[in-house]
């Protein structure tokens, strides 16, 4: 068995599943080169939900991808547990990610012809030990909505699809690219509650990348992106309820 398809060894509730350690990532630009991370340090701990704040272009994506092994970095050193992904082979990034990590991004990419049921599906299908898709749907308050196609959806719900998705493989790890992006106050609301619910109560170590400030309160930590780098970091030490949030 490839060694990142393994869970990581540490399981402790201050473990660290994220060491990140003076990552730079440059990319060429034709004869130009454009620099979008410029040394992060950085941990992330088992069961955390951290905000990573900036505005756009400041290496928010770009250190989400690499955290996601959908990216590598120019310099520097990610760890996940005690293993190496920068120095991890394709085969074993594809693992890691398979088995590991659930994404979630702006634009749901839910499968049109398939039901609410049957999108959670096609992931639990290739997973080592799933949720039952109707329990994930259940979790994101979708559970009366299983048999519904995309196209019978809200943009919300169907945000609320794709979370359910994502957790639906039990992943570690949940990676959350501007998830309330293409979505009103009111609705962001909802989806927000929705992956406060999946950190909670399954312990998912969970980040989310937003440019909203008002997000930030219902963090553990806030960490604060400019220009690549990270500008200052945030605890919270009391955590908002998504329910309370307004922007």
């Amino acid at each position: 068995m490839d060694e990142l398809q393994q869970p990581p060894r540490e399981s402790s509730s201050n473990a660290v599943v994220f060491h990140v350690h003076g990552v730079t990532k440059i990319y060429q630009m034709g004869e130009v080169q454009v620099p979008a991370l410029r040394g992060i340090d950085l941990d992330l701990y088992n069961g955390e939900f951290a905000v990573l704040l900036g505005a756009s272009g400041s290496g928010k994506s770009t250190l989400l991808n690499i955290l996601g092994g959908l990216d590598t970095p120019t310099e520097g050193h990610v760890l996940y547990g005690d293993r190496d992904l920068t120095r991890a082979s394709e085969k074993e990034l594809t693992a890691y990610r398979r088995y590991h990590v659930g994404f979630v991004f702006q634009f749901y990419n839910l499968i049109p012809s398939l039901t609410a049921r049957e999108n959670v599906a096609v992931v639990t299908e290739i997973a080592k030990s799933p949720m039952q898709p109707e329990d994930a749907l259940q979790l994101v308050g979708l559970g009366e909505r299983i048999h519904h196609f995309p196209a019978q959806l809200s943009g919300g719900e169907q945000q609320r699809v794709a979370i359910a998705r994502a957790i639906a493989k039990n992943p570690d790890v949940l990676l959350c690219d501007e998830p309330t992006g293409a979505l009103d106050s009111q609705t962001g609301v909802v989806v927000l509650q929705a992956l406060q619910r999946v950190n909670r109560q399954l312990g998912t170590t969970t980040a989310v990348i937003t440019h909203n400030a008002g997000i930030a309160q219902m963090a553990d930590r806030v960490i604060h992106l400019a220009d690549g780098r990270i500008s200052q970091v945030d605890i919270n030490e009391t955590r908002v309820d998504a329910s309370e949030l307004s922007w």
